[in-house]
C-alpha cells in the first residue's frame, strides 16, 4: 500500500540550487517542439562528438516527457538525462528525478548538507568554494502523491539509510505518479518535492548565484554573489 494521498498540484513555486559550472543546455533550449528536437538531435548526432556528454543519456527519459518550449527547459530537462548512478532518496539511481524546495532557506539547506557530506569525504581539504546558480521552477503535476502526513519518525525520512524511500519511490513511479510531496529532513518545517518527469514544469527563472565557502568543517558562509553576505538560518543537526 502507498500511504500516500493523492492529490494535483498547480502553478506550484519550488526552488532548487545547481553548481554554476553547468551551463544550460541549448539542444533542449533551441527548439519548440518534439519533431524539432528529433530532428536536431540526429544532425548533431553525425557532427558533435560531445552530444550524449552536454545532453545526457536520452534513453532514460521519453521525448514526449521534455517540456519544449519553456524558459530554462534545459534545466528542467538535466537531472533526467544526468543521473546520479549512486541514486537519491526516492531513486535507486536507474532514473532520474528533480528535487525542489518550497522556499530558499530549505533549498540551501539540502544543498549544504550533501555538500558537506561530499567535502568531508576529501581528505585534507581545508579550504574551498563552490558558486551555486539559484533556480525558480513553477510546475503543475497530476497525479502528484502526499507523504506530509508521515512523521519525520517514519522510516521515509531516515537521514542516512534511503532504503525505504527508494522502494516507496520506485512503487509510486510505477503507479505513473509525477510528484511527490514530503518533508525536508535537513531543514525541519520544511517542504520538498520530488518529479518523476519534468513535463509538468513551465517556467525555470534564473535568480542569483551563491558562494558557499567551506572552512575544512563545515560550509562557515553563504555569499550571495555581488551583495551583502547571505547567512544560513536553519539550524544545524548534529553529526
Amino acid at each position: 500500500m502507498l500511504r500516500a494521498p493523492v492529490f494535483s498540484i498547480n502553478a506550484q513555486r519550488g526552488y532548487r540550487l545547481i553548481n554554476s559550472k553547468y551551463p544550460p543546455i541549448a539542444l533542449f533550449d533551441d527548439v519548440a517542439d518534439e519533431a524539432e528536437f528529433e530532428a536536431l538531435y540526429a544532425l548533431q548526432a553525425l557532427t558533435n562528438p560531445r552530444l550524449k556528454n552536454d545532453a545526457g543519456d536520452m534513453a532514460f527519459l521519453p521525448a514526449g516527457e521534455i517540456p519544449f518550449g519553456i524558459n530554462g527547459c534545459s534545466y528542467a530537462v538535466a537531472p533526467f538525462t544526468h543521473i546520479n548512478g549512486q541514486g537519491s532518496r526516492f531513486s535507486d539511481g536507474t532514473y532520474g528525478m528533480l528535487y525542489l524546495a518550497d522556499d530558499f532557506n530549505t533549498a540551501v539547506a539540502e544543498v549544504s548538507y550533501h555538500q558537506e557530506h561530499y567535502w568531508r569525504l576529501v581528505d585534507g581539504l581545508k579550504y574551498d568554494r563552490l558558486v551555486m546558480r539559484g533556480l525558480l521552477f513553477t510546475f503543475n503535476a497530476e497525479p502528484a502523491h502526499d507523504l506530509l502526513g508521515l512523521p519525520l519518525s517514519d522510516p521515509i525520512y531516515d537521514p542516512n539509510d534511503y532504503n525505504v524511500a527508494r522502494s516507496l519511490g520506485q512503487r509510486l513511479k510505477a503507479a505513473g505518479s509525477a510528484a511527490l510531496r514530503y518533508r525536508s529532513v535537513r531543514h525541519p518545517g520544511g517542504v520538498c518535492w520530488g518529479l518523476f518527469t519534468p513535463k509538468g514544469v513551465s517556467s525555470v527563472q534564473q535568480s542569483a548565484h551563491y558562494e558557499f565557502i567551506w572552512d575544512g568543517n563545515r560550509i562557515a558562509k553563504i555569499d550571495k554573489v555581488i551583495s551583502t553576505p547571505y547567512r544560513p538560518s536553519y539550524p544545524r543537526q548534529g553529526r
